[in-house]
């Protein structure tokens, strides 16, 4: 069922997968529902939902990219691998690394990295705020990816500090993306992000609103960025007008 599903859900979309793509995404879901029955990784299990709402939804992402070859992406906030295991799945020489918070969702996504032979993919431990000070990881991405993690004002100050200078921070959203823009351009400018560019995204059979949004970093981050954990969630950087 899921197999058939995310045939048809790619082919509406206008991405057809190959049978050796669509073999990888078989297995990457009979793991994702084997291991969601005894830990939380998604409410959503129908195979429907998950083709259209978890893969689909991650691949939107390829929209936002320039290069779909030999690149290096973070995947911030990865949870249960979105979007960054679909993504590796549909450009294999990509150099990918999935971080999360939670150590069991990481041995998860070691898992799963392992039952479908995926290369050149490392699976972290770690808060963002914490992992973008390490030298090896701060500002050496071309990529950094993330998907309803946070509003767009926090997440900037996730994503950015990973991003080399010409590299692009892309945030999945949903149907609110505008106000999320508005309310993150002072936070995205401070953090050495130009323009945010929005890319309205539909998603085959779904009427709600979504869109891609791309931040190219075009200066480097302030070293005081990011602050302690907590701190993004808790003060945003957002412009006060007096």
């Amino acid at each position: 069922m899921f197999r058939e599903e995310l045939e048809k859900a790619a082919l509406l979309y206008g991405m057809p997968l190959d049978a050796h793509q669509i073999d990888k995404f078989s297995i990457y879901y009979d793991l994702l529902m084997e291991w969601n029955r005894k830990m939380n990784l998604t409410a959503i299990t129908e195979p429907k939902e998950v083709a259209l709402k978890h893969i689909i939804d991650s691949l939107t992402a390829l929209r936002g990219m320039e290069q779909v070859d030999s690149f290096s992406l973070i995947d911030v906030g990865t949870g249960a691998g979105f979007p960054g295991i679909p993504l590796k799945i549909l450009c294999p020489g990509m150099r990918l690394l999935l971080l999360d918070s939670l150590k069991k969702r990481v041995h998860f996504l070691e898992t799963v990295v392992k039952a479908l032979d995926l290369k050149y993919v490392e699976c972290l431990h770690g808060r963002a705020e914490e992992a973008s000070r390490d030298k090896k990881l701060r500002e050496c991405f071309d990529v950094a990816v993330s998907r309803a993690v946070a509003r767009l004002s926090v997440l900037s100050e996730y994503l950015l500090p990973f991003v080399c200078i010409g590299g692009r921070a892309i945030a999945l959203k949903g149907m609110r993306y505008a106000e999320e823009v508005q309310e993150a351009k002072y936070a995205v400018r401070i953090l050495g992000g130009a323009k945010i560019e929005e890319i309205p995204v539909t998603l085959p059979s779904l009427s709600d609103k979504r869109a891609v949004l791309v931040m190219e970093k075009v200066r480097v981050t302030p070293r005081t960025y990011p602050r302690k954990a907590g701190m993004p969630t808790k003060f945003p950087l957002v412009q006060v007008d007096y």
